[in-house]
């Protein structure tokens, strides 16, 4: 859970007498199959050409880039920065500034890749096998219910808390505040 992995850099930052935390930079539920829609990356990207970050620890390739081009594109952009942000990747034990690591990384970014395709498009073939017999893949939704003919009907006392839920989102509440809330 993000509580965990939170906890866990916490630790790490800690354990290292001369590291400082700067932020942790999540983008909670958002692919990391291109950077286009990874606010929290993008901020953590501008914070390394601000001179604010000088190393980045994360937990896997996968984690940091699951696209091969933004993965290599990025790390050589900080690599080049003066002074230059390192990358540590802690699962493949990769780091960026060593001179050999770019192989390494190439290889694992590729992999993290085609991973992703491939669960993409077993997970499209599993629901178009489900959507065709006529099995679907919603599970219980709040705010409805099922009636005997199979349709959903909205449950009005449910129905409050989600209009509670889209109203505090619309004020822009962060997930993490709508969950506490509830």
């Amino acid at each position: 859970s993000y509580e965990l992995q939170k906890n866990h850099y916490t630790d790490v930052v800690s354990e290292h007498k001369y590291w400082k935390l700067v932020d942790i930079y999540a983008d909670e539920g958002i692919s990391g199959t291109s950077i286009k829609h990874r606010d929290s990356f993008i901020r953590m990207i501008n914070d390394c050409r601000a001179g604010k970050i000088d190393l980045i620890v994360t937990k896997s390739v996968n984690r940091f880039a699951r696209n091969i081009v933004d993965c290599i594109s990025i790390m050589r952009e900080l690599k080049q920065l003066k002074p230059p942000v390192g990358i540590l990747f802690e699962t493949e034990n990769i780091y960026t500034l060593n001179k050999d690591s770019e192989m390494s990384l190439a290889f694992t970014a590729t992999l993290a890749q085609e991973e992703s395709h491939t669960k993409s498009n077993i997970m499209n073939s599993s629901i178009d096998m489900r959507f065709r017999r006529g099995i679907f893949l919603t599970p219980p939704l709040l705010g409805y219910d099922v009636d005997d003919k199979g349709n959903l009907v909205i449950n009005q006392e449910e129905a409050k808390t989600v209009r509670l839920v889209f109203f505090m989102y619309l004020y822009g509440y962060t997930c993490s505040q709508i969950s506490e809330t509830l």
